[in-house]
């Protein structure tokens, strides 16, 4: 949703453009995101949150160049498609683990240790696409812009969003990160109710 509103390639794409200059074709900027990503993970490890903020803040930057790259030089493709998307959930659970390690068994919130709430989110943020691929295996939803719809409260973008958020409100108050954590996951896993409910009534 928010990417769809906020991140237009028309608009992304004059900004991005000049790192199509650079000869790496899209599925490399693609692994170099992934890239990125581990070496933010291991720096939540090692309790750094704020170079892991920004090396994931790069890695997000990346994914965005590798569409750029490959609409500039007509290199679009289903299965560079396809990489960027598995890669991305390969991010995101880069991300998860990360934190997981950087707040360690002893945090809680609500009484609820940070490790359950981080299983939670990483369910969440997995059957919100799980929903959408089923529904369309099923037959339930067989429009490809009534996929497109399903939508819901929080796609992958308000996700990492709302975890960046939480990042940096974690280097001035560290129990809002786990505050900004809980409150992803409970919206991920509301989105796949949500995503449900619209795929039980196309059916």
């Amino acid at each position: 949703m928010l990417r769809s509103y906020l991140i237009r390639a028309g608009s992304t794409d004059k900004v991005l453009r000049p790192f199509s200059r650079l000869g790496l074709s899209p599925n490399c900027w693609t692994v170099l995101a992934l890239a990125f990503a581990f070496i933010g993970a291991a720096a939540l490890a090692a309790h750094q949150l704020a170079q892991g903020l920004v090396l994931f803040l790069l890695s997000g930057f990346l994914d965005m160049v590798d569409g750029a790259v490959a609409r500039e030089r007509n290199l679009s493709s289903a299965r560079g498609a396809f990489l960027d998307g598995v890669l991305d959930r390969y991010v995101e659970l880069l991300l998860f683990l990360g934190l997981m390690a950087y707040l360690g068994e002893g945090a809680s919130y609500l009484s609820i240790s940070a490790v359950y709430w981080i299983l939670l989110l990483t369910f969440g943020a997995l059957m919100t696409s799980f929903v959408r691929a089923y529904a369309d295996h099923r037959g339930l939803v067989k429009d490809p812009e009534e996929l497109r719809r399903m939508g819901g409260l929080l796609e992958r973008a308000e996700r990492l969003l709302l975890l960046y958020i939480g990042m940096a409100l974690g280097l001035f108050r560290p129990d809002w990160l786990l505050v900004m954590i809980a409150l992803t996951a409970l919206l991920s896993n509301a989105t796949t109710l949500q995503r449900m409910a619209y795929a039980l009534s196309k059916g």
